[in-house]
């Protein structure tokens, strides 16, 4: 649990300055971060790549090939996966504030997601790898054999998260740091991570849920108000972009995708029908055909 560091009692410094913040039945002000979509960061490389890629021609549409290039693929799995871990923390009860893509740093670096509620603060970093093994020992992760930089990586969000947070709202927020991975074949944890959590999307909310209370209403209310603000994150904050716009160009890509990866199944599962059909139609043909051979 925070300490409370103040003689307040209250776990607040005397006389906090008014901010914008969230709490029941209060809204947030336009322009904050809680206008960012989830996958935001991610959409925008996506759609800058994808501006630099060459169209797919007429035969190519007609034939299903896959719009997304070697370049534009990884950012269209990572929004997809974002996407995924958003509606999961959809489900939260009213007493969480969810902020999505938060920019980070002085650079373009973004936490997928910061949670704000009764059991506390916690950095979401999401990473799809769907239908591949999760391997976990103490600092070392694998990804289908494949070693991974993810539980640094999250560590050092958590941590920059915990400094920011704590800097702007005057008080010592302790912040979790939890990696999701989206739809994994299995995760095997030998040794759990000294300080990263690691889970599935289809264990995330339980895992939430199940986490006892250590922040009050007040310090929730403070937290979630610097939390908001663009200026606690990122030393050059931009503005908040057009995100319903970026939505829909993402959402167009992603029908793109999906219907092409339709078209390629319809083009295979005519193929393997006319091969089935030449199969069983073969013995006739011969049965017509070696006759008309034979006797001229």
């Amino acid at each position: 649990m925070i300490p409370d560091p103040f003689p307040t009692g209250t776990g607040l410094p005397p006389d906090p300055p008014e901010v914008p913040g969230k709490g029941p039945g209060t809204e947030l002000s336009p322009g904050l971060l809680t206008d960012r979509v989830p996958g935001q960061a991610v959409m925008a490389e996506l759609l800058a790549v994808r501006e630099r890629d060459a169209p797919r021609s007429r035969l190519g549409r007609v034939f299903g090939l896959d719009p997304l290039t070697a370049d534009s693929r990884p950012w269209y799995t990572g929004a997809v996966g974002e996407l995924a871990v958003a509606r999961v923390l959809a489900r939260l009860g009213p007493e969480w504030t969810v902020l999505h893509a938060v920019p980070a740093g002085a650079g373009t670096s973004d936490i997928d997601h910061v949670l704000i509620g009764p059991a506390g603060v916690y950095t979401v970093n999401t990473k799809n790898h769907s239908n591949q093994r999760i391997w976990v020992a103490g600092r070392t992760l694998m990804v289908a054999g494949t070693r991974q930089r993810y539980l640094p990586n999250a560590m050092h969000e958590a941590a920059r998260a915990a400094k920011l947070l704590s800097a702007a709202a005057g008080l010592a927020v302790e912040v979790t740091g939890v990696l999701v991975f989206v739809e994994p074949k299995g995760i095997t944890v030998r040794e759990r991570p000294e300080s990263i959590t690691v889970l599935s999307d289809g264990q995330l909310l339980r895992w939430l849920n199940r986490r006892r209370p250590v922040l009050t209403p007040e310090q929730i209310a403070r937290i979630v108000a610097v939390a908001a603000l663009p200026g606690t994150w990122h030393r050059h904050p931009a503005g908040p972009g057009d995100a319903v716009a970026l939505q829909r160009a993402f959402d167009a890509v992603r029908t793109e995708v999906v219907g092409a990866r339709r078209r390629r199944a319809a083009w295979a599962l005519a193929v393997a029908a006319c091969f089935v059909v030449a199969v069983f139609k073969l013995p006739v043909i011969i049965a017509w055909f070696v006759p008309m051979l034979v006797h001229g």
